[in-house]
């Protein structure tokens, strides 16, 4: 048996509220907690609880100029602070100094991000890559131990992409993502899994700083291949939406010829691919600016190694 893999254990770990400010799930989790932090306190390290986009938060909308969820790359860090710039750019700087900087060592680390979904994702998990390994094993825990619904995990970076989302400033993270959730609202038994999760993710740090191995297992997971836009009109108005069989679908199989769009007049249109994908984000309201329908998803099986601190 090969021995364990070992990393530093933690310190400083962050949550995030309010990312997009009309999620409220994850907003009025970090003010319960900023007014009351003990359910969050554990013996072996620290955890700061923040709201991340307060201008959006007060206007209860997705951001206020750019989505400051895309904003963590290098090239956006790394820009000279400009006149009439985004509000979240310059947002993105300060966060990126506080729990940053992004690849350094002086850096937060772990950070959990707190997302709601109008489409049917369920409790979903969102890494960047299956090479982060603390976070894959932290996704395994979760798993394991919270029992209320399924957990599947969502693995948002192409290979030759940049994390670009706020948990990237710190050495590693997780975002959550559930749903369905409308827009501006909170409901109770989606604040009340999300809270669990954070409880169970906080009990998997705590239980790697005291020493426990944690062995190597197998998983399944989703991997981003890329998005479906709505078929639209010359004039780019959109000319079809979801079909009703997939309507609320995510993760579930999509086979070549299976119906996905049906246009205004009542026509399917039908899925052309030739393999089966596996899609979520389905009819997602805040992807309509982004001109996306749903996100393609690749089933993958990964082998991770066991994990011990050092």
């Amino acid at each position: 048996m090969a021995a364990p893999l070992r990393l530093k254990p933690l310190s400083r770990v962050a949550v995030s509220g309010g990312t997009h400010g009309n999620e409220m799930s994850g907003i009025y989790l970090a003010k319960h907690w900023l007014r009351d932090p003990r359910e969050l306190q554990r013996s072996s390290f620290t955890i700061t609880p923040f709201l991340s986009n307060l201008r959006a938060i007060e206007k209860c909308v997705r951001y206020v100029g750019q989505d400051l969820n895309r904003s963590f790359t290098t090239e956006f860090l790394s820009s000279v602070k400009a006149e009439n710039e985004p509000y979240e750019l310059n947002l993105a700087r300060e966060i990126n100094q506080t729990y940053g900087p992004k690849g350094s060592a002086q850096a937060f680390d772990f950070m959990f991000d707190l997302h709601n979904t109008t489409a049917n994702m369920g409790t979903c998990l969102i890494v960047d890559s299956e090479e982060n390994l603390l976070s894959m094993h932290m996704c395994h825990y979760i798993q394991t131990h919270y029992r209320l619904s399924p957990c599947p995990i969502y693995l948002y970076k192409s290979p030759d992409e940049e994390p670009y989302t706020i948990y990237s400033v710190a050495k590693a993270g997780l975002a959550l993502e559930l749903g369905p959730q409308a827009q501006g609202v909170v409901r109770a038994d989606l604040f009340a899994q999300m809270r669990a999760l954070i409880a169970c993710g906080l009990d998997f740090i705590e239980l790697f700083n005291k020493g426990t191995v944690f062995p190597a297992f197998e998983i399944e997971v989703y991997k981003f291949t890329g998005i479906v836009d709505y078929p639209r009109y010359p004039d780019g108005e959109i000319s079809a939406m979801v079909h009703p069989k997939l309507q609320d679908k995510d993760f579930h199989p999509l086979n070549p010829g299976d119906p996905i769009f049906q246009t205004f007049s009542g026509e399917e249109v039908l899925y052309e691919g030739n393999v089966t994908i596996y899609p979520a984000f389905i009819n997602e309201a805040a992807y309509y600016e982004k001109q996306i329908a749903f996100v393609k998803l690749e089933k993958h099986i990964f082998s991770i190694p066991s994990l011990q601190r050092e």
